[in-house]
């Protein structure tokens, strides 16, 4: 610490250790990530807490332990997410006001129950997804990985199975080899797509649980297929998930965009980032994004970085290739106009 170091005492009320080790994690995992992320240091004894740091690290630590406290009062485990998501929306006394307005806001977050779990939208972006996901026929989550665009699909496709509002849940993903070759895995094609359909899974596991999953899948109530097996069908009551969208072709994007029956619902998730497709095939994903973009009865939800929800590290990532990507289209447009003057 500086020599401009402050350290502040901060006591919670209630002094309830159940809470207190909620707040403070598994090993002190949570303030280790509060003390990595804000540059300060917290020590504790019981529910008196003392934070050494920069003057506005300390202050906004101290709300945040406040805020984040506060949170265990409901008896739910304090996740590593909420936290991570705590500090990026900014859990602070001095937010400006469109975080303040979004905190309000938050209040109001829309709920998805599943069996197995509650789901709640972390920030504004997500929450206005799931909200257009409820109002409209196609919806389009286009972003960064870890944002949450597949999981929240299929939690909101979950909850409309359970209360009886469609019949069936459909997972869809392109068959398109992210680096590796499909015709060296074993079985049909169904089989060789299944692991690239993996995290679909996951996340229905979370939800409903692995007998229940197996079951509904036998019943077909749940299908999980390559985008190739969508050729041909009509969808009725029924909510159609396309995963990994970016790889899918002009055509097949068409094709599957004109599958959606009377009463189904279609989410589109994808990152334009990551596009495994042939060298001068185009994404049908890029495209629909420009010819569906006003469109009545499609939604369009554009994720970015700060929505990431998985380990920071990640957002640092996307934000480093990102920073990279505009470099090398400044760098190619300067040498473009370096030849182009060349010519003249």
């Amino acid at each position: 610490m500086t020599s401009q170091s402050l350290s502040q005492r901060l006591v919670l009320e209630p002094d309830n250790p159940q809470r207190l080790a909620n707040l403070c994690g598994r090993l002190n995992e949570h303030l280790k990530h509060i003390e990595k992320r804000l540059l300060v240091k917290i020590q504790n004894r019981g529910s008196e807490f003392m934070v050494t740091g920069e003057p506005d690290a300390v202050k906004n630590t101290s709300s945040l332990i406040l805020a984040l406290y506060d949170l265990t009062r409901s008896g739910d485990n304090l996740a590593p997410d909420t936290v991570h998501m705590a500090i990026q929306e900014g859990i602070i006394e001095d937010l400006d006001d469109d975080q303040q307005e979004e905190r309000e806001e938050e209040k109001d977050f829309i709920l998805l129950r599943t069996p197995k779990t509650s789901i709640k939208p972390r920030g504004r972006n997500q929450n206005n997804y799931v909200h257009d996901i409820m109002r409209h026929d196609i919806n389009f989550g286009i972003g960064p990985a870890g944002t949450g665009k597949t999981y929240l699909a299929v939690a909101c496709a979950v909850e409309a199975l359970i209360k009886d509002k469609i019949s069936r849940i459909l997972l869809v993903r392109p068959a398109v080899e992210a680096g590796e070759k499909l015709g060296f895995l074993p079985g049909d094609l169904s089989q060789k797509v299944d692991p690239y359909l993996r995290p679909l899974y996951d996340a229905l596991y979370e939800m409903l649980g692995f007998e229940k999953v197996s079951r509904l899948i036998e019943k077909n109530v749940i299908e999980v297929a390559p985008l190739a097996f969508m050729r041909g069908r009509t969808l009725n009551n029924a909510y159609i998930i396309l995963d990994e969208s970016q790889n899918t072709t002009t055509s097949q994007m068409k094709m599957f965009l004109t599958r959606i029956g009377f009463g189904s619902t279609a989410v589109i998730t994808g990152d334009i980032t990551q596009i495994d497709l042939p060298k001068g095939v185009g994404s049908g994903l890029v495209q629909a994004s420009k010819i569906l973009k006003d469109t009545d009865g499609v939604s369009f939800t554009y994720f970015k970085s700060k929505d990431v929800v998985r380990h920071p590290i990640v957002q640092q990532v996307v934000d480093a290739y990102e920073k990279h990507d505009r470099q090398s289209i400044t760098e190619l447009n300067k040498e473009n106009d370096r030849f182009n003057e060349s010519d003249h």
